[in-house]
């Protein structure tokens, strides 16, 4: 069992952008009252000083349609390599602010969006959490590594993780 560390306010803020800086790929899950849920991978622009985490996408996606029917939204973001995990359930809202696409804007989603920011197809999810929990290492990925080594082989159950709530 490792070590739970809830964090709140700005601290659970610094943590959601440092996983989300590290590993900006996450699994966009909507349509959570249905089984299964639509799932698909969505790469977050940013997470805002008020804890909210920013998607480019386009209007007439399959996703956008089911977050006008439904706003709720799971994010789970994961990178095994370091043992970050992060899930985010919350509203999402879907806008075209100019000014903030022109603030979040990156040149590799010209690759969805041909005609660049002024693409009319172009929108903003802003998802808000409302639940959040990580899961990381609290000793660094080497540490870790050589800790679950030495517990596969004295069968004693190994303490190097931290994990908590992030409320925002």
């Amino acid at each position: 069992m490792g070590e739970v560390k809830n964090l709140i306010d700005k601290k659970a803020i610094s943590k959601m952008q440092e996983i989300v800086k590290d590993q900006r790929i996450c699994m966009f899950a909507t349509n959570l009252t249905e089984a299964p849920f639509s799932v698909c991978p969505m790469t977050a622009q940013e997470v805002s000083e008020d804890g909210h985490i920013l998607f480019l996408s386009a209007a007439d996606s399959d996703h956008n349609q089911k977050i006008l029917l439904d706003p709720r939204v799971q994010l789970m973001f994961s990178k095994v390599s370091d043992s970050e995990f992060m899930s985010v359930y919350g509203k999402a809202t879907i806008s075209k602010n100019r000014e903030k696409i022109d603030e979040i804007w990156d040149p590799l989603a010209k690759a969805w969006f041909p005609k660049g920011k002024d693409d009319p197809n172009l929108t903003i999810i802003e998802v808000f959490p409302e639940d959040a929990y990580y899961w990381d290492t609290k000793d660094g990925k080497i540490v870790s590594m050589l800790k679950i080594v030495a517990s596969a082989m004295t069968g004693e159950q190994m303490d190097g993780g931290v994990e908590g709530h992030l409320t925002v």
